[in-house]
């Protein structure tokens, strides 16, 4: 059986702010191209991108004052890719 696996993106009208899985099974915060974070799950990234308790970008840009919305519910889901079981090697 397969087991997909979802980021999500939310655009601000300044920059999409993206929560990308990562191979650890947390959840990066990319706005752009940076990396503003690393969560052990979409909703705890989420929370914190909304209230602006990541890390600051480097254009100086307080997240908070973007409006993000701390339900996924509210984010654009995306299929990230979707993996079979996997075997030892």
């Amino acid at each position: 059986m397969d087991k997909d696996i979802y980021y999500y993106q939310y655009f601000t009208g300044k920059e999409t702010i993206k929560l990308m899985p990562e191979a650890s099974g947390r959840y990066a915060v990319m706005y752009g191209n940076e990396n503003l974070g690393s969560y052990h799950s979409a909703k705890a990234a989420a929370d914190d991108v909304s209230g602006g308790h990541t890390f600051a970008p480097s254009d100086g840009t307080d997240l908070a004052d973007l409006g993000i919305p701390g339900d996924l519910h509210e984010w654009d889901k995306k299929l990230f890719g979707s993996f079979g079981k996997l075997r030892k090697a």
